[in-house]
């Protein structure tokens, strides 16, 4: 983080300076966190109101460790003395100011691109790609795992400093306009859309205010900048009309693409014996390329594809994007996991986030890994489908018999239509099994898996089937989720 002291962030904020930080307003932060447990000499703890807890209640254990400053909604005090600091009406949009005028103040010093990327899904398998091929040719800095909302995107920012090159930011909403706010904080030269599905169609409102919300980050890009768009989805490639930036498709699918804009080609796309992707990346200027990524899954092609047209509009030569496409693994946790246990279990742990359109490729992929083995599907809830929640749920039930899936549990009652829907579709008997908890699963697991099998854990985040993949694939027994949030950090991750 740039070094700002406490005069500036209340000019910024338009906070009011209290304890201490009335008396000297050049105490100086070169951090920021809102958990706690992070705080150091320097540090600026951001109390803000979480979803378990309320931040001020931290304000006494984050100064204990060392930090310097409290952003506040209201003074707290240790005895009589208030701890220093800014207090502030709204200390989420306080962050969002201040990270808006760290990207200012960079821009201002040197060359710095900014990359913001959104979707339904693969934001985060996309950023890391992306960064895997920019930290090659500059200082990068990008969220940790799924940081994409108005808490996690500041958060982002603050760990950029005067080195940094490339910040990419992922963008995620709860609703029409967040993507909006967090454009005007970044500013994006650059702009990713990668897909829109129908995660949280309940709470958006339906599919189009979907498209409507991501179609905001293509608005938000200058004349100058690029946007990169998804030529195979068609609300995506429809957002061509809503810039004035240049335009970018990319495309694995489709011969010819309207708009006339520069196309980016995934040629003879397909995957290997692994099930990664391999394709010839075909470029706008006509060069082609091998990439044989590190990835599990045919559907993350289009990450791909994104990614490096972002690298593409970033200035980066063709083979370099290749070189640093090929070969690069998830780099956040529960995408497409694969574990080999030493008794032959194969464990696919793709369980951190879940939508209809997801979850049909993680079974694809099951499916095509799975050829001459016993396959098993784990599933639980996709949260936030609102009214077409058991329709979907039911769908996903019938796919997987159509896929010919070996063995299903389906675990809490949210995802119960999943189950409901195999068994109606009419081929199974006992291959379904539908239990309440994550233990249960994990007890009929640990009495049938056997060698060879391959097994898939999918389910949102909230269902918390990432932890059962977890023990299931280190073979360990039981145990509480060590790896949970905790109040001090929940609410950073931003919406869809």
């Amino acid at each position: 983080m740039i070094e700002l002291n406490a005069a500036e962030i209340a000019a910024i904020t338009g906070g009011a300076l209290v304890g201490a930080a009335a008396a000297d307003p050049s105490i100086t932060v070169t951090s920021a966190t809102t958990d706690s447990r992070q705080a150091e000499e320097g540090t600026l703890f951001i109390a803000k109101p979480g979803v378990a807890s309320d931040g001020h209640l931290f304000v006494g254990r984050a100064f204990e460790s060392g930090a310097s400053l409290a952003l506040m909604e209201r003074p707290v005090a240790d005895g009589g003395r208030v701890y220093p600091g800014i207090v502030v009406p709204d200390a989420v949009l306080a962050m969002g100011a201040v990270a808006a005028e760290i990207v200012r103040r960079l821009r201002a010093e040197g060359p710095l691109t900014v990359i913001g990327i959104t979707g339904s899904a693969g934001k985060t398998t996309t950023k890391d790609l992306l960064a895997g091929i920019l930290a090659e040719h500059g200082q990068t800095v990008a969220p940790v795992g799924s940081y994409n909302g108005e808490v996690g995107v500041p958060l982002t920012i603050f760990t950029a400093d005067h080195g940094t090159r490339y910040l990419v930011v992922e963008m995620g909403a709860t609703g029409v306009g967040h993507i909006t706010y967090l454009a005007d904080m970044v500013r994006p030269d650059i702009g990713v859309v990668l897909c829109v599905g129908t995660a949280h169609a309940g709470e958006f409102g339906g599919v189009e205010n979907i498209a409507r919300a991501k179609g905001e980050l293509a608005e938000a890009i200058a004349p100058e900048g690029t946007v990169i768009l998804n030529g195979d989805d068609i609300r995506v490639a429809a957002m061509d009309k809503r810039t004035t930036a240049k335009v970018l498709q990319f495309t694995s699918s489709r011969d010819e693409l309207p708009g006339g804009h520069q196309v980016l080609r995934a040629v003879d796309a397909g995957t290997d014996s692994q099930g990664r992707p391999v394709f010839t990346l075909r470029f706008p200027d006509g060069s082609g390329h091998r990439v044989e990524s590190g990835l599990i899954g045919a559907h993350h092609t289009a990450n791909l594809l994104a990614a490096a047209g972002a690298a593409w509009a970033a200035g980066i030569a063709p083979a370099d994007i290749a070189a640093g496409l090929s070969g690069q693994k998830a780099a956040s946790r529960w995408r497409m996991e694969l574990t080999e246990r030493p008794d032959g279990v194969t464990v696919i742990n793709d369980a951190y986030n879940a939508n209809p359109e997801s979850m049909r490729a993680a079974l694809r992929t099951l499916a095509e890994l799975g050829k001459g083995r016993r396959t098993w599907a784990v599933l639980g809830e996709m949260l936030e489908l609102g009214a077409e929640s058991v329709t979907e749920h039911d769908a996903i039930g019938r796919y997987v018999v159509r896929l010919n899936i070996s063995k299903l549990i389906v675990v809490g009652t949210g995802a119960r239509a999943l189950h409901t829907g195999a068994v109606m579709e009419g081929s199974w008997g006992d291959e379904s099994q539908f239990v309440q908890t994550p233990e249960e699963a994990q007890a009929v697991l640990e009495a049938a898996l056997e060698p060879g099998d391959i097994v898939l854990f999918k389910s949102s985040n909230g269902a918390g089937l990432r932890f059962l993949g977890d023990r299931i694939a280190l073979n360990t027994p039981i145990e509480g989720p060590a790896d949970a949030e905790t109040p001090a950090d929940s609410a950073t991750r931003g919406g869809l």
